[in-house]
């Protein structure tokens, strides 16, 4: 796992990723053009990094990212999957497997490249060797698909933006093209691909997907962003100043969390909405809720795409729960919560690792 807590070499890293891209993008314009995007990419990450350096990642809490990732290690499966557990009567390995592969995204592990580089290429074709002609996962229930479908297209989104590999771009449009035909005619998607209602739920899985694919290089069309869009507004709850799972609903911490991540991804970062379901998230964090997890998952990098002193006091207060919450044994690392739900460690490893390591700035689709 490569060490990217000083402000130095997170700033090195994003003038070098800014300058790949733009390398890319001017093949045969003329030199000149060429110098001026690298000062512009120069000045811009320089700006970015100033000021979300403010939020690093301190040596204790970076033995427990790698203990966490150590755990993940040892708990992914032969054929390259990870799972819910064997207890867990729906085992759910497609999504699962989206979730794990980004923990170790988030810490700069590549298929084959960093400490855990064979268990992301080997969790990545094991997603690849699910996909099926017609886009869609094998082996996923039915009735909660399109959870397993965004997470998953979400992951191979951002391999590919860092592969470019022509094999798994053909996949992916595959992916993106199946969310795109399962929009609803309310702009939202919902469990089936080829639902007719929608919740915030599944809605904010499929964004995030279509996000990172675009950022890939992807084609996604705008018409699908905007009837998105429209879609989160109509959840919000003007009483409670938070969104609610469907439109007219209540509005919840985890609901709250996934609507302006949602509307964030999908380039909304001035919207005043965003602002007033910040405010709500630290006015209604609920840490007892067993949906816990799931809100924080989106809850941080909408905090952090927010930025600045926001940023700053969400991540202290989950660095804070985190850190005194984490089961620790040998040199693994893991979290745990008894609940009268089904919950798995796993899961809740892989979604608490990657808020810890947000601060390295590894995921692209978090960044503004």
């Amino acid at each position: 796992m490569r060490n990217t807590t000083t402000g130095a070499a997170r700033e090195d890293r994003l003038v070098g990723e800014l300058a790949s891209r733009i390398v890319q993008n001017l093949r045969g314009r003329t030199l000149g053009i060429l110098a001026v995007y690298f000062l512009c990419a120069f000045a811009t990450a320089r700006v970015f990094a100033a000021e979300w350096d403010t939020v690093t990642v301190d040596g204790e809490t970076e033995t427990v990212i790698h203990g966490a990732l150590q755990y993940l290690a040892n708990q992914q499966e032969i054929e390259g999957s990870w799972t819910l557990g064997k207890a867990n009567p729906n085992p759910e390995p497609v999504a699962m497997t989206g979730y794990a592969l980004l923990a170790f995204l988030s810490t700069g592990n590549l298929p084959d490249e960093g400490e855990f580089g064979r268990n992301v290429n080997s969790g990545m074709q094991y997603l690849l060797n699910q996909i099926q002609p017609d886009g869609l996962f094998r082996g996923v229930e039915r009735g909660k698909y399109m959870y397993s479908h965004g997470i998953a297209t979400l992951a191979l989104s951002e391999l590919y933006g860092e592969k470019q590999s022509p094999t798994l771009k053909k996949r992916i449009e595959q992916l993106v093209g199946v969310i795109v035909g399962g929009q609803s005619p309310l702009g939202g998607w919902r469990y089936q691909p080829d639902a007719k209602d929608a919740d915030i739920s599944v809605t904010v899985l499929q964004l995030a997907a279509l996000r990172a694919a675009k950022t890939a290089g992807i084609e996604v069309p705008q018409e699908t962003i905007d009837r998105a869009t429209n879609y989160v507004h109509k959840c919000y709850n003007d009483g409670e100043n938070g969104f609610a799972y469907q439109p007219g609903g209540k509005a919840g911490f985890a609901r709250t969390a996934a609507a302006i991540y949602s509307l964030q991804v999908c380039g909304g970062y001035d919207d005043p909405l965003v602002a007033k379901g910040s405010d709500y998230l630290f006015a209604n964090v609920n840490r007892g809720d067993v949906y816990w997890p799931y809100g924080c998952y989106y809850a941080a990098p909408a905090q952090y795409m927010i930025g600045g002193d926001v940023w700053q006091r969400w991540y202290k207060q989950m660095r804070d729960t985190l850190m005194s919450s984490v089961v620790r044994g040998g040199d693994t690392c893991c979290w745990y919560r008894k609940s009268s739900q089904p919950v798995s460690t796993n899961y809740d490893t892989a979604v608490f690792v990657t808020i810890l390591a947000m601060p390295y700035h590894y995921i692209p689709l978090y960044q503004r």
